[in-house]
């Protein structure tokens, strides 16, 4: 189990924050070689389930998530979704939490835990750096793509 988190503060409303990082098929032009699809009608909330997937050619996987827990900023209050991983290959979870932050500012808390079936313990270092960066490089692209 690899678990790490990430924190970013974005020059952007909160509001605007929270849809940048919400807005699942964006998260596919933010991962290298990845499509998100969204398989349940809009609007998203909770019992919305999307599907990353990430290969090239027939070297691919699909990596089901499931919302959660949905609970989009109001009234400069918390935001927090919550997925739920539940692929056969990668399991586990994510949190993205947007709060107020200084000067008009949003600050960015994302928290996952990943779990990769056939991958023995001792390489969680490993996927715990690499997730940490590739995750990192999404979220930045994420925040500054309007």
């Amino acid at each position: 189990m690899a678990t790490f988190h990430l924190r970013r503060t974005a020059p952007l409303p909160l509001d605007e924050t929270w849809r940048r990082l919400t807005e699942w098929p964006r998260h596919g032009a933010a991962v290298p070689f990845t499509r998100v699809t969204v398989t349940t009608p809009p609007p998203t909330g909770e019992g919305t389930v999307f599907v990353a997937r990430s290969g090239l050619g027939p070297v691919a996987f699909d990596d089901p998530m499931e919302v959660t827990v949905w609970r989009p900023p109001a009234d400069g209050s918390p935001g927090l979704c919550r997925l739920e991983k539940r692929g056969r290959l990668v399991r586990g979870w994510a949190e993205i939490e947007v709060r107020p932050g200084p000067g008009g500012r949003t600050r960015v808390l994302w928290r996952e835990d990943l779990r990769v079936r056939f991958l023995p313990g001792f390489c969680d270092p490993v996927l715990r750096a690499v997730s940490r960066r590739m995750f990192g490089r999404a979220v930045n692209s994420l925040l500054r793509r309007p």
